[in-house]
């Protein structure tokens, strides 16, 4: 009887998940049963990959395996602790001096990932005397490290600078501190930031800047450090944060900037000071891949020739794009969550693996097809015939 009367907490769990049934939010996982590449397996079934990140195609890349190897060949697997008590290795101060030299920066510091590395900087940045303008599309490690730090939060329209302006104007001067928190390149969207006149606004207004380039790195700039090498504004003041996880293709995150918010950020981010330390394969693999990207700039280049070829083969075809060939994602949009919860399957049934991502996600439902550098001319043409198979789905069609 008490146990039967103590379950009755947990009831609530079950109507919650038939909420999630009825408004078509539900998902499943799709396990990948080979390594990372153009194709994959899955569900028994080789299948076209458009569903990564490794945009350099560097996740399976053997140079990783063997530095992986050789690192916990020498220090073991996990890091034991925290990196302030026991979990500290040769290992990360190397990755975090290369880091730092890759983004034009002073220091650099190690997260176990990207969005540990935002949920605990904001909030380290940030207090409920001050307050924080972030783009309403910003990512949501951004969006909830804004919630956490107990700021005041103000989002303004997409790069809506003009909004974002008349915000600073109105707000600023009752603050002790200002944030401004933005995406480089919107992971659901596709798109870019203005960040040069971004950061004339936060000049204007003395406020700090926080850019996430998650999907930037390996992607845009001269050694493929990101939207900030790309635009000219490295050595410009802010805060750099990012994932090792993407076109890296290894684990982890990073904040780069000044060595005084480095290390400021060892006594006050609490994902940094009260998490064990990133594992000793993920950092080795993480020190090879930056050296990697700043030695191999065909990789880039190849991107880019795939970006270039795929969004001429959509054009064509008469798809809806609503990103246009400015990154390696493209965003298709699609009617309704139901639709989008139908065309995944039928979309793998068909040979291609790609995210169709829903509320509450995003705001409305759509595709994210993502090409990297090891796509094939044949494989991209394979796409979009399979693409254009569906056009009922889209939004626009």
């Amino acid at each position: 009887m008490a146990q039967a009367s103590a379950q009755v907490a947990y009831n609530w769990l079950a109507s919650a998940l038939e909420a999630l049934d009825r408004a078509h939010w539900r998902r499943r996982l799709k396990p990948v049963a080979s390594p990372p590449g153009a194709m994959v397996t899955l569900e028994a079934r080789q299948v076209l990959n458009f569903a990564s990140n490794d945009y350099l195609g560097l996740a399976g890349d053997p140079r990783l395996v063997q530095a992986a190897t050789q690192a916990m060949q020498a220090y073991g697997v996990g890091s034991t602790g925290s990196r302030w008590l026991s979990g500290h290795r040769p290992l990360h101060w190397q990755l975090e001096q290369e880091i730092a030299r890759w983004k034009g920066t002073e220091e650099a510091l190690v997260f176990s990932s990207g969005y540990a590395a935002c949920l605990g900087t904001i909030p380290a940045l940030v207090g409920h005397r001050d307050v924080v303008f972030y783009d309403q599309f910003s990512h949501s490690c951004l969006q909830q490290g804004v919630r956490l730090s107990q700021a005041q939060g103000y989002p303004y329209p997409h790069n809506d600078l003009a909004h974002l302006q008349t915000l600073l104007a109105a707000h600023c001067a009752a603050y002790r501190r200002c944030l401004i928190v933005t995406e480089t390149l919107f992971s659901m969207d596709g798109d870019l930031c203005p960040l040069p006149e971004l950061l004339d606004l936060a000049e204007q207004y003395q406020c700090m800047v926080l850019v996430d380039e998650a999907h930037a790195n390996g992607v845009f700039g001269a050694t493929g450090a990101g939207w900030v090498q790309a635009t000219g504004c490295q050595g410009r003041p802010l805060i750099q944060v990012g994932n090792l996880s993407k076109a890296l293709g290894s684990m982890g995150g990073y904040v780069a900037g000044s060595a005084a918010l480095v290390e400021y950020l060892r006594h006050r981010a609490p994902t940094w000071m009260y998490s064990t330390g990133l594992s000793i394969p993920d950092t080795a693999a993480a020190a090879m891949a930056v050296a990697i990207v700043q030695q191999e700039p065909e990789r880039q280049a190849q991107l880019w020739r795939n970006i270039e070829a795929l969004q001429e083969r959509l054009t064509q075809a008469g798809l809806p794009l609503r990103s246009r060939g400015v990154s390696p994602i493209f965003i298709l949009p699609v009617r309704s969550a139901a639709m989008a919860q139908a065309l995944e399957p039928a979309l793998l049934q068909a040979g291609v693996f790609a995210a169709v991502v829903r509320p509450p996600t995003v705001p409305t439902s759509r595709l994210r097809l993502s090409v990297t550098s090891t796509h094939t001319p044949a494989q991209l043409e394979e796409l979009v015939a399979v693409l254009t198979q569906f056009r009922g789905y889209y939004d626009g069609s």
